[in-house]
């Protein structure tokens, strides 16, 4: 079995920004844009044009509250590639949004 280059192997993710912007929103829907661009390491711009393109998809929409912004997301909205497409996004954010809620009863794991 060949060894993934250096130069590509080391580099790639199973995100996209797009997803790490929505993902940053829907855990702070307050958050300042440049606040999500530190959490994630792009550029303000490049958040600024995937909030734009996430709110053009109907994925979340932008209200002014005062001198900020909140972002609410619609998580019925399908992903967007073909093969997902039976997905919603709610799904997606399911899996990496941790709210403070109590296990399942019967999950089958011991708490210590």
């Amino acid at each position: 079995m060949s060894q993934p280059s250096s130069a590509r192997g080391e580099h790639w993710t199973f995100l996209t920004n797009h997803a790490r912007v929505l993902i940053a929103l829907a855990q702070d829907p307050e958050a300042r844009l440049r606040d999500v661009t530190d959490r994630i390491g792009i550029t303000e711009r490049a958040v600024q044009l995937i909030v734009a393109d996430l709110e053009a998809a109907g994925y979340l929409t932008r209200t002014r509250v005062g001198r900020r912004n909140h972002y609410t997301i619609d998580p019925t909205v399908a992903l967007r590639h073909p093969t997902e497409a039976d997905h919603p996004v709610g799904d997606l954010l399911a899996t990496f949004i941790h709210r403070e809620e109590p296990p399942a009863a019967d999950s089958g794991h011991t708490t210590p």
